[in-house]
This record gives structure tokens, sequence and C-alpha cells, in this order.
């Protein structure tokens, strides 16, 4: 599978653990045998102001953070475009899903997965869109930017219950009927990390429940990284997802 990534997501960026030293290399480490990486390309500033305000992109600018942010954004958009031939993931940070139209918390600056969703749809590469996140946190940059938007369903499992989970995303796929199917890929629900609700071999099933409802749809799919914090584990969650994508 190909793997969008970048030699830059190593740079600490912020204090926050989603910039964590060591935590793109935990990850590096475990699939980099198993994967074809990909160079991340920068979003245009068009494609971002697409999604966002001038008044944010311009908060994130001052920050210092636009650069990095826009890097993610972008290997989002490539993640998405190389998931309508094949399975593709994005090993991206800063991660996304807390990011709204004009404001942004929780670690994310651009909404990654909204900026490459809106980029297929605009450039009429698809008709109709499934955002599946994973994360533990609840997607509310996700919902604020797409969630009413007729072309798009999002789906955000909140149960601490593992056969819950796992059952609702089961339904979930079963019932998919779209051209791209996106995961907004946290590993922090892992038994290990913050959720403590999914073991490894779930993020297994899971890209395979979502290559199957891909395939069915006679459309594509693709991941992006958001959430997942325990080093010791992330590597291995992130190859199990993208092992089941690959199925």
């Amino acid at each position: 599978m190909k793997v969008i990534f970048h030699e830059d997501f190593y740079q600490v960026y912020t204090s926050d653990p989603a910039a964590s030293q060591g935590r793109m290399e935990a990850i590096v480490d475990v699939i980099e045998s198993e994967v074809e990486f990909v160079a991340a390309e920068s979003a245009s500033e068009s494609d971002i102001a697409f999604v966002h305000t001038k008044n944010h992109i311009l908060s994130v600018s001052q920050e210092g953070l636009y650069p990095i942010a826009a890097l993610a954004a972008g290997g989002a958009i490539q993640a998405a475009i190389q998931g309508l031939t094949e399975p593709c993931f994005g090993l991206i940070r800063p991660p996304g899903h807390h990011a709204s139209v004009g404001s942004s918390w929780g670690f994310c600056y651009f909404n990654n997965m909204a900026i490459a969703i809106e980029r297929l749809k605009r450039k009429n590469q698809i008709q109709s869109a499934y955002v599946l996140d994973i994360d533990m946190h609840y997607g509310d940059g996700t919902i604020d930017i797409l969630g009413n938007k007729d072309y798009i369903r999002i789906y955000n499992s909140e149960s601490n219950d593992r056969k819950s989970y796992m059952d609702e995303i089961t339904r979930e796929m079963e019932n998919c009927r779209n051209d791209i199917i996106g995961i907004s890929a946290g590993f922090d629900n892992h038994e290990k990390d913050w959720g403590g609700v999914l073991k490894t071999e779930d993020y297994f099933e899971i890209g395979q429940k979502v290559r199957k409802a891909a395939l069915r749809c006679n459309g594509g799919c693709f991941g992006i990284l958001e959430g997942g914090y325990n080093h010791n584990v992330l590597g291995r969650n992130v190859l199990a997802l993208i092992q089941g994508l690959s199925e």
C-alpha cells in the first residue's frame, strides 16, 4: 500500500501529545518494510480556504504552524485521490478532526479530512462520501464543516463497549453506498491508550470492513492519522489497519 508521508512530520512543532518526539518514528519503524512511502505535498491556499475562514488561516499562520498544517492537509488530499483507485493511508500530523470552519482545538489546526473530501467533490471525482471517525474523541470539527452537506455521511462511534463498537461499524459498512470512504484514523481508543476499548486486531477488522464496503460500492477508500498516543502500540495498530485495508 502507498503511504503518504514526509520527514517534516518528524518535527516537534508544539508541546502537545500529537506532536511529541518519537510518535511518527514509532509508526514508521513498524510499517516501513510493509508499505511504499510517497512524499506529501502541501495543500494549496485555495484548497484550505475553501474549508476555513481567512481569520482562522491567519491565526494558524501567526502561530507559525501554517507550513506543517498545510503539509498535513496536502497529504490528506493525496491519500484521498490515491484512494479512488487503491487503498491509501496518510501518515500525517497535525491531526484535523477538531478543526472547524473558523476555529480549532484538540491538537488540530486545519481539518485534513474535510479539505480532502471537499477537494474530491469540487473536482467531480466523487458524488458521495462517507467519513468513518474511529478516534476516541468525537470529530466535532468534521461535523461542523461537512455535517450539513447532503452528499456525505459522517459516523462517530461513541460506544465504550468493544463488541457494540465493532457491531456498529459492521452495520454502517454494510449499509454504506458511497463513492469514497475516508477513515479519520485515531488509535487512542486502543486498550493500552487513552480510551481502553479496542484491541489491535480490531483495527485490522475495521480496515477489512471498509475495504469490503468500498469494493461493493465500486468506490475507493483511504485513511488519515488522527489521534493515538501510546508509542509502544501505535505502530502495530496503524499497521493492522493498513493490512486490513489491503485485504
